[in-house]
């Protein structure tokens, strides 16, 4: 086996983020980043343009204090520091009731869209205003079955089977009033005539305006009942301006200006309604409560009146005395007062749990007020019996008197109350929309987050890449893994271009004979040949020690530059006065006659080891001096076996013979193992890497696989360096433009 002079580096201490590598990366990529940028904003204003607007409606709702129905609890409420909270109305605004009965009056629940031209149709409609003279838009480009502008159909009702709920119908005029409803497969369903109520297979439509072109389809989407007050619920919006101010201000989004509007006045005047339907039924319920107890009190009221008539007759010499009318008029105001709150009491206990701060507030004043009874009940019993006597019945009837007359004043007013409830809330502002100013799309942010989203994915792309493609791109990580590094060819924009043209040439179908000009004969003054010259100073010294005269260049994979690295170099050392052949021992896909142009023949390798012609035969010469050339030939069924054949090693043995060097231009080893093969007979191996391509780990393997077939790799040449913003600080440029890496006695240094 041969020697191998290895080169070993020390090992990173850490992973650090290069933050310079990363910006040159962004850098080498710029008009990548640049161009994702631009279609990225072009995109952003685009959809800005042409997607639909959404308005904004407003309207503003007072919700006053509401007074209770009973005098008294007023007080009581104001004592606790207790007022109407606005959360409740927000709630009740937004109730299924109010939203539901909205639903049912406007037909919220049918979804009417028309059909569009896609992408483009919508915003030509919606730039169209009808007239008189001109209703309809006209059809562009004669598609009749699209909706242009002007469209419009109004359903008195649209009822379908339960199947067909949320499922697209279509209705298309078919004639003059009369139209046919389709399902989404264009199953006819049902005709009808507009204006006629049309019921059968569980359909129920009325139409009562449809007007469009004929043939022009519309959707309609029948919602259920539930599913529409739910999204309606969600899409309300209901908030208090200023804190207890009763100030509800009302929005809804939607892209029709006067739908929305439509909705949101329909909403408030629910509320509305409803805030006075349930202040009438308090009235009401207050008013029943009071009939039903007036009756009592007025039996009462008899009895003690009975009474003190029937004592008075018995004592009719028995006056009231001074002390006995003070007190009496104090029992008769505390009796009255804790009758009056009783009553409430009865009627809170109707509306409120015993744990309610108005229902607790009004016990305590009951219990504050019995216990004065209690204290002058004491000074009542200091009293003669006979002024007891005339006192409680003289009480009762005073006390009976006020609460039947405060009773009946009350009735009165709740009827008057039932009869004219305004009630406490009240429309302040109609709905209205701002047309000049939609709140969605906001073109300025959507350009402005469109713009920089591209900036930022196409960087993140670029990086992600990066970080992903593992390829060397610099050569002392090729060093790293113990491998010299003969030469570092930077890339040739020349050579580039060549390729090219030819691909394009052929992708266009042009006839081309796919000649490929050798850069070192057509520009010898290129970097990349300049590289070449440096590698061959390298290869004379390192094939001091070799066995044979014969190099093999190879490599991991297909696609990184070996043929272009093996003819010129050919060509180089020719021109400095050696006899050179250079051999495509790449029977499968080598394109080596491509450069010299003598094309695909039998008087190549696979005829040379098949002994259909000899030696000679098989040699080109080249426009080099110095120079010859065996093309692969004709593809062979096994190129591998032909290889084994000692008719491959007596032809290196005459090879050697009859010229100074030998290069054999070898497959890449990790796709198939001729290099292998041929590695064991030529004195000195080496691979080819391109910059940003082959990972260290397929370098490393391609060594070991080499190693394990007894061949040791001498060194790698990196091709197709770049010139990148990326690399800056790694290796630089001087001389000629490039560090270039030669090999002396086992010594590398730059030249």
């Amino acid at each position: 086996m041969q020697n191998q002079t290895v080169l070993k580096t020390e090992a990173p201490e850490g992973d650090e983020i290069d933050l310079l590598g990363m910006l040159g990366t962004l850098i080498d990529n710029k008009w990548l980043i640049i161009g994702a940028t631009v279609t990225s904003m072009a995109a952003s204003l685009a959809y800005g343009l042409l997607s639909t607007p959404v308005y904004k409606a407003n309207a503003l709702v007072q919700v006053e204090k509401k007074s209770s129905g009973l005098t008294g609890l007023d007080d009581l409420g104001a004592a606790l520091g207790r007022e109407s909270k606005s959360v409740t109305e927000i709630e009740l605004i937004k109730s299924r009731t109010v939203v539901g009965k909205a639903v049912d009056e406007l037909h919220l629940d049918l979804i009417v869209s028309p059909k569009y031209f896609p992408v483009i149709g919508k915003t030509i409609a919606r730039r169209f205003t009808p007239t008189t003279e001109k209703p309809l838009n006209e059809a562009w480009l004669g598609l009749e079955s699209y909706a242009w502008g002007g469209e419009e159909l109004l359903l008195e009702q649209f009822d379908v089977p339960a199947n067909l709920l949320n499922r697209p119908l279509l209705l298309r005029l078919t004639a003059k009033d009369e139209f046919v409803v389709l399902d989404d497969d264009e199953n006819e369903l049902l005709r009808g005539k507009v204006g006629q109520m049309i019921s059968q297979d569980g359909f129920s439509v009325l139409v009562n305006e449809f007007n469009a072109r004929i043939g022009t389809g519309l959707a309609v989407v029948k919602k259920p009942r539930l599913e529409t007050i739910l999204g309606y619920q969600q899409m309300l919006q209901v908030s208090e301006r200023g804190k207890d101010s009763g100030i509800l201000n009302l929005a809804l989004d939607g892209i029709s200006p006067q739908k929305i509007t439509t909705i949101l006045n329909e909403i408030s005047q629910q509320f509305v309604r409803q805030n006075i339907e349930r202040n009438s039924a308090e009235a009401a319920n207050s008013l029943v409560f009071l009939r039903e107890q007036l009756p009592k009190v007025k039996e009462d009221l008899d009895r003690a009146s009975n009474e003190l008539n029937a004592y008075k007759k018995k004592y009719s010499s028995l006056d009231v005395t001074v002390e006995t009318q003070g007190v009496l008029q104090q029992s008769i105001s505390l009796d009255a007062q804790l009758t009056e709150l009783k009553m409430q009491q009865a009627e809170l206990d109707r509306r409120y749990t015993k744990q309610h701060p108005t229902y607790k507030a009004l016990l305590q004043k009951i219990g504050e007020l019995t216990q004065k009874r209690e204290q002058l009940s004491g000074n009542i019993r200091n009293l003669p019996e006979s002024q007891q006597q005339i006192l409680r019945l003289t009480r009762d009837v005073q006390v009976g008197t006020e609460i039947y007359s405060r009773m009946l004043n009350k009735i009165q007013e709740l009827d008057v109350v039932r009869a004219g409830t305004i009630g406490n809330a009240r429309i302040i502002d109609e709905a209205a929309v701002d047309t000049r100013a939609p709140v969605a799309p906001k073109k300025a942010l959507i350009l402005a987050v469109g713009t920089l989203l591209g900036a930022l994915l196409s960087s993140a792309f670029v990086l992600a890449r990066r970080a992903l493609n593992r390829g060397v791109e610099n050569p002392e990580d090729i060093e790293k893994l113990g491998l010299p590094v003969y030469a570092t060819v930077p890339l040739s924009e020349t050579q580039r271009d060549y390729e090219e043209a030819i691909k394009r040439q052929r992708k266009r179908g042009e006839s081309t004979s796919d000649h490929v000009p050798l850069l070192s004969e057509a520009h010898p003054h290129d970097l990349a040949v300049e590289a070449l010259r440096s590698l061959r100073t390298s290869l004379h010294f390192a094939m001091l020690e070799a066995t044979n005269n014969r190099i093999m260049i190879s490599g991991p994979s297909p696609g990184i530059g070996k043929s272009f690295v093996s003819a010129n170099l050919a060509a180089i050392i020719a021109q400095s006065g050696q006899k050179v052949l250079l051999v495509d021992a790449d029977m499968r896909k080598g394109h080596l006659h491509r450069m010299f142009g003598t094309g695909v023949e039998n008087q190549g390798l696979s005829g040379l080891l098949a002994r259909d012609f000899s030696f000679e035969q098989a040699v080109h010469t080249t426009n080099v001096p110095g120079l010859s050339f065996i093309p692969r030939g004709q593809i062979p069924p096994n190129p591998s076996e032909l290889l084994l054949h000692p008719n491959f090693s007596a032809f290196l043995d005459e090879a050697s013979k009859r010229f100074d060097l030998v290069i054999v231009d070898t497959p890449p080893l990790l796709a198939v193992t001729d290099a292998a093969i041929i590695g064991r007979l030529v004195g000195t191996s080496l691979i080819v890497t391109r910059f940003g391509v082959n990972p260290a780990r397929e370098i490393d393997i391609t060594v070991r696989r080499f190693a394990q077939n007894g061949i040791a790799i001498k060194g790698a040449i990196f091709n197709g360096l770049e010139k990148r913003a990326s690399a800056y600080g790694r290796y630089g440029y001087g001389g000629y433009g490039y560090y270039q890496y030669e090999y002396h006695s086992n010594k590398n240094t730059k030249s």
